[in-house]
């Protein structure tokens, strides 16, 4: 279903059945004046939508053997260089780069070491078990790596300062444990990215500021250096659905306005403010 916000109220634009559900979407290679949907289902199928006509999909592969778990998209929204490029995460354990100028081939398939093939949760895995993993966001994609959030099924979520790797430390990381059940998603806020959002199975809505440490390296006594993370310091927590809050897109254009959906098979259409969630 393709809604339209106007004067506050939520108008159905059009209504399309699909043989599979949805799994996940993005608009991340798409300009914003096209809009075009980017979307993996439960049958293993990527698909590329105009919301203008969404009858007959504009792009469509069989991306993978089995659903696809998670989708990301960059190269449309005037950062970075280069074309378009999708990102597919599924559970048959590839990651599949897709440029949707090519036809039915992807453009990079990376493949789980030998006797290792756990379902891929999110895009960009790390050296932990891919199982834990719920979500994984970059910050910003037209910068040097910076920072990354990834939730996980314990009810925590770290933030990883990406600008410095330790040979036997790894990435700093501040762990904090906000929800109490599973962090469904997380997302910065575009227009600024010390503001991120976390979704909770329990139905809440959590708002956090990334505060930098004084230095983001320290140098070791062997002369090694490491990264150094700060601190996540909650804002707002809101109690929206009785049910998990699977999903969460903030909007590119209206500071604080963004949509969510939930598991209660509801959309909400949420304004954040300093003091508070409505």
């Amino acid at each position: 279903m393709v809604y339209e916000l106007n004067d506050g109220k939520l108008e159905l634009l059009h209504d399309v059945e699909r043989p599979k559900a949805l799994k996940c979407g993005t608009f991340g290679a798409s300009s914003l004046e096209d809009r075009h949907l980017c979307v993996g289902d439960f049958d293993g199928k990527m698909e590329i939508t105009d919301l203008q006509s969404p009858s007959v999909p504009i792009y469509s592969v069989q991306a993978h053997s089995q659903i696809v778990n998670t989708i990301d998209g960059v190269g449309g929204l005037g950062v970075g260089k280069g074309a378009p490029e999708i990102a597919t995460g599924s559970r048959d354990g590839l990651v599949k780069v897709w440029d949707p100028r090519q036809k039915e081939r992807p453009v990079i398939t990376i493949e789980p070491r030998e006797g290792s093939r756990a379902g891929i949760a999110g895009v960009w895995p790390l050296e932990t078990p891919t199982a834990h993993r719920t979500e994984r966001c970059f910050d910003r994609k037209d910068i040097e790596m910076n920072k990354l959030l990834a939730t996980t099924l314990e009810s925590k979520f770290h933030v990883f300062d990406v600008r410095t790797l330790h040979p036997e430390k790894g990435f700093a990381k501040v762990t904090d444990r906000g929800h109490k059940s599973t962090v469904w998603c997380g997302r910065h806020l575009p227009q600024n990215r010390e503001i991120f959002v976390t979704t909770g199975g329990n139905g809440s809505v959590m708002l956090w500021k990334y505060s930098y440490p004084q230095s983001r390296v320290e140098k070791l006594s062997d002369g090694s250096e490491a990264g150094v993370a700060g601190k996540a310091v909650p804002l707002q927590n809101t109690a929206l659905a009785a049910q998990p809050i699977t999903s969460f897109c903030w909007s590119p254009d209206k500071t604080g306005l963004a949509v969510c959906s939930g598991l209660d098979q509801a959309i909400r259409v949420v304004i954040v403010t300093k003091l508070n969630i409505m």
